[in-house]
């Protein structure tokens, strides 16, 4: 009679393992969801607007109306970030999140602070080749600093995202603030961060370089 009992526990326990095995293939939203890392300064982490207008909350939108809806999106901004903090913060990032994407976004105040270009180089070369390694894919966001700080710290600033891009093929966004830093009502009185209104344009910047991302994510996952 023992002997039968545990036969009978065992044959319920292999069914269960496979019942739950079964619906975690079949059950709609059962699989994984990909994850998107936004390693980014204030004009990620809605500096001066609301929460759900911010750009980072839009895409979120817009991957759910793009059937996109199986991805989780990581914002790990903060205001006043370098790319020196960005650099120290995103292994734990890696280890916690593992992303499939991380997107870049930092560079900005390192300008705005007059750091030099090889500095901040070098600091977003270890964040993109931490990301590769560890088997995201990287969307590198480009900036521009004001002509006050010299055209020649000026150029070799915004040129730093494109050789970046070349040399470890990485997707970019050319100038993340495109459309916005000349354009009346879309930046807030302190000419650095755009306003409430800005937030759609400046995720129609980041939209056209991140969906290839996502739908190569997508097909290779298959």
């Amino acid at each position: 009679m023992l002997i039968g009992t545990v036969f009978s526990r065992q044959r319920s326990t292999i069914f269960v393992f496979w019942l739950l095995a079964f619906l975690a293939i079949t059950l709609p939203g059962a699989a994984t969801a990909n994850t998107l890392l936004v390693m980014g300064d204030s004009l990620s982490a809605a500096y001066g607007v609301e929460t759900e207008t911010a750009w980072v909350n839009l895409l979120r939108k817009r991957l759910d109306e793009n059937n996109l809806d199986n991805w989780q999106v990581v914002n790990a901004s903060i205001s006043g970030e370098t790319t020196d903090g960005g650099a120290r913060r995103l292994p734990e990032l890696l280890d916690r999140h593992q992303p499939d994407i991380v997107v870049i976004e930092l560079g900005g105040n390192d300008g705005l602070r007059g750091f030099q270009p090889p500095v901040i180089r070098d600091n977003l070369s270890a964040m993109i080749k931490a990301s590769q390694e560890d088997g995201a894919r990287v969307l590198l966001v480009g900036m521009q600093i004001p002509p006050n700080y010299g055209a020649r710290y000026t150029r070799l600033f915004a040129e730093m995202y494109h050789e970046l891009s070349d040399q470890y093929d990485t997707a970019l966004v050319p100038f993340f603030l495109e459309g916005i830093y000349n354009s009346d009502g879309m930046m807030q009185s302190d000419g650095i961060h755009p306003t409430g209104e800005a937030q759609t344009k400046l995720l129609d910047n980041v939209w056209p370089h991140l969906e290839p991302l996502l739908q190569e994510t997508v097909s290779a996952s298959r």
